[in-house]
């Protein structure tokens, strides 16, 4: 069973940073790909960035710019660089792991954490 643990959520004011961490319990380069989610009240879950085991990288348009996503494969450790913070970027921020192949799709989650930016 894979286990994701995030931290590094917090309350912040409109400007600020925060540094999103996820810990995972097994090898992350077994994992074809991994993000960060957010879900904001009464929204649906959105992809914010992922990362493939490759490296490529992707970002919603909305966060362009402003976050980065990144890896220490050491420490089986995903990252998100949040700079320049909006009150529009409040949300619990998830980090998901997938496992594909063949027919199958394996998503894990972690616990989520709180981001708040206050304006």
């Amino acid at each position: 069973q894979v286990q994701l643990v995030e931290s590094g959520g917090g309350l912040v004011q409109a400007g600020g940073s925060l540094r999103l961490s996820c810990v995972a319990s097994v090898n992350i380069f077994s994992m074809n790909a991994m993000g960060w989610y957010r879900q904001a009240p009464g929204k649906q879950r959105e992809l914010v960035a992922g990362i493939t085991s490759y490296g490529t990288r992707n970002y919603a348009d909305s966060v362009k710019g402003r976050f980065t996503i990144s890896r220490d494969t050491t420490k089986n450790t995903m990252y998100l660089q949040m700079n320049n913070l909006k009150p529009e970027d409040t949300a619990v921020y998830y980090c998901n792991a997938r496992r594909s192949g063949g027919a199958y799709i394996t998503d894990y989650w972690g616990q989520g954490t709180q981001v708040t930016v206050s304006s």
